[in-house]
């Protein structure tokens, strides 16, 4: 209906990297503005809510609906108000994403692919965890990373048809293996159900 075209969102950011901290490493470390500013921007986001849900009344109110309904609605927690807000944070974290990948890679098809990474994140840190899902993501993040230097070419000597590209898939095989050995992930709650 649109057509295929990549639409791209520009922020003002510029595109050219930067080399920081030359005198500490020989080289230095070459950093995408981009990246950066995205970094920061996910880094006041987490410590916004986190703050929110912790030091306002309505943030309580939000995790004590999410801990029990009943229990919560029962001390005069309005549901339909809390529904509202939840929601609302929640379009405004995905608005907030939407617009970083979107100046990244521009607006496309693709963008979802990225979005599907999300999966084995929260399986790594899980699902009840905030800390949880940062440190998962940092897992993933250079887990990805160093299965494409080392494991990749090792890949492709062994099995000739295989080719690299371990990075696409090396985040699921990682979260599969959680879920074989701690299927609450590194910092979820472990539930033990007794029949």
């Amino acid at each position: 209906m649109w057509g295929s075209d990549i639409y791209e969102i520009n922020l003002g950011i510029a595109k050219e990297p930067v080399m920081i901290l030359d005198g500490v490493f020989e080289g230095g470390i070459l950093v995408n503005k981009e990246d950066f500013m995205a970094a920061i921007v996910a880094a006041l986001l987490v410590a916004g809510l986190a703050i929110f849900f912790q030091k306002t009344a309505t943030g309580r109110a939000l995790r004590a609906v999410a801990d029990d309904h009943q229990a919560a609605q029962s001390i005069g927690i309005p549901l339909n108000r809390i529904w509202v807000i939840v929601w609302s944070v929640a379009g405004l974290v995905a608005l907030v994403a939407g617009v970083i990948w979107g100046a990244k890679l521009g607006v496309q098809f693709s963008v979802s692919q990225v979005a599907l990474k999300a999966l084995p994140v929260v399986i790594l840190g899980g699902f009840t965890s905030v800390p949880g899902a940062i440190v998962g993501g940092l897992i993933i993040g250079v887990g990805e990373k160093m299965a494409e230097v080392f494991l990749g070419p090792v890949m492709v000597q062994a099995f000739d048809l295989a080719g690299g590209g371990i990075e696409n898939w090396f985040a699921y095989m990682l979260a599969l293996l959680f879920l074989l050995v701690r299927p609450e992930g590194l910092f979820g709650e472990r539930r033990i159900d007794r029949v």
